[in-house]
């Protein structure tokens, strides 16, 4: 056993596989991120809002974990891949700003962005631009940004409190009168807080069970 070990370190430790090992790691680590990630999110949410047998229960969730992770570690497969064969036909054999964007795109379309989704993969696309809009807003107020300099203080100080605002308005205006275009997790749980919450036929439905 241990002259496999030390054969396959010599192997993983060899530097013209670098590269390619480097694909292969991403995908284990996007597989194991998604599972970490989701599972217990998974858990959490189909035993407090779904009906069924403990066998069903138990199937979505490990249906949903598989997807999370199954579809992380293929958008790092091809992000990986792409860079690396657009850093093999770059004159300087470098990576330059381009890739990074032309790779995010290609993997986003295909592993994202192809057929009917998935709640899982409109949730992860959902989570992803969150955060790409609140870095862009913080990427304006930055010297050099889209902010002129004169207002960037007073944008920096008050963005946050507007956005905030504005936000919970728009959905609880959407959830109130146009529930169909809401997420169906997010509207669960919206049913769940200011639905649910209208109903009670006793104390134990009031405050020690929902229903």
């Amino acid at each position: 056993m241990e002259g496999i070990r030390k054969y396959l370190d010599r192997i993983v430790l060899d530097p013209q596989l670098t590269d390619l090992l480097a694909i292969v790691k991403g995908a284990r680590n996007g597989f194991t991120y998604g599972a970490k990630i989701r599972f217990p999110h998974a858990l959490v949410m189909v035993f407090l809002f779904r009906s069924g047998t403990l066998q069903e229960k138990f199937k979505i969730i490990f249906k949903a974990t598989f997807q999370h992770a199954r579809n992380l570690a293929t958008f790092a497969t091809c992000y990986k891949a792409v860079m690396l064969l657009l850093r093999s036909i770059s004159s300087d054999g470098k990576e330059a700003s381009p890739h990074t964007f032309l790779a995010g795109l290609l993997g986003g379309y295909m592993v994202f962005g192809r057929g009917i989704q998935s709640s899982v993969n409109q949730q992860i696309v959902i989570y992803v631009f969150a955060r790409v809009i609140l870095a862009l807003a913080r990427l304006s107020v930055q010297k050099g940004g889209a902010i002129p300099r004169e207002y960037r203080e007073r944008v920096t100080n008050n963005a946050w409190p507007v956005f905030a605002a504005l936000s919970w308005a728009s959905v609880m205006w959407l959830y109130r009168w146009h529930p169909e275009t809401i997420q169906p997790s997010l509207k669960s749980s919206m049913k769940y807080i200011y639905i649910d919450s209208n109903h009670w036929d006793s104390f134990r439905t009031l405050l020690l069970r929902n229903k």
